[in-house]
């Protein structure tokens, strides 16, 4: 005697729209949100955000950065990067296409995630630029689109150093200060 398969809804972003809470929607999958930040995480958001709109104003980049912008991938996938940079024309509610810039700032309960199943999704959308922030080690990674559509592992670029820069479309260059991420 078979038994049938377990049962697995499948949600869209209207269900998305409708939950209470800090969720996730990942083909069709609800994934609910870590609790709150801890305070080394959001003191790392709140520096990358700051030098990266310096950066952008600096050098007259029309893009702009989100903290907690919900980005919708597609019906059944939204995700909510903990920092991104948009570069054209701005989202008036949500984001509906890859950001040039996804930061996933990392902790106990989300680094799994944000270097398997979040790098495969902004791989697989054209993300060109994701960096994976460890306040904890003090450590970034820098994973840049590659011609074939890849992600290339640039870290050893920066690991040397305490200040890289990150292309951008049009030209436009962010600038990163590794020591005031994480002071």
């Amino acid at each position: 005697m078979s038994s049938a398969p377990p049962y697995q809804p499948r949600y869209t972003f209207s269900d998305y729209c409708q939950w209470e809470g800090d969720w996730e929607l990942w083909n069709g999958t609800a994934v609910s949100m870590s609790p709150s930040p801890l305070g080394p995480h959001e003191r790392a958001v709140a520096k990358l955000v700051f030098q990266i709109e310096s950066s952008l104003h600096r050098h007259a980049c029309q893009c702009a950065t989100y903290a907690g912008l919900d980005w919708i991938v597609q019906d059944d996938t939204v995700v909510r990067p903990d920092v991104m940079v948009v570069c054209g024309s701005q989202p008036g509610r949500h984001l509906e296409r890859p950001p040039v810039l996804a930061i996933e700032v990392l902790s106990d309960a989300t680094a799994d995630k944000a270097r398997t199943v979040k790098r495969a999704l902004y791989e697989s959308q054209g993300v060109c630029q994701y960096l994976l922030v460890d306040p904890v080690k003090k450590t970034i990674g820098w994973l840049s689109l590659g011609s074939d559509g890849r992600y290339e592992d640039r870290s050893a670029e920066i690991s040397a150093s305490d200040q890289f820069e990150i292309p951008l479309p049009d030209g436009c260059r962010l600038h990163v200060d590794r020591q005031t991420t994480f002071a």
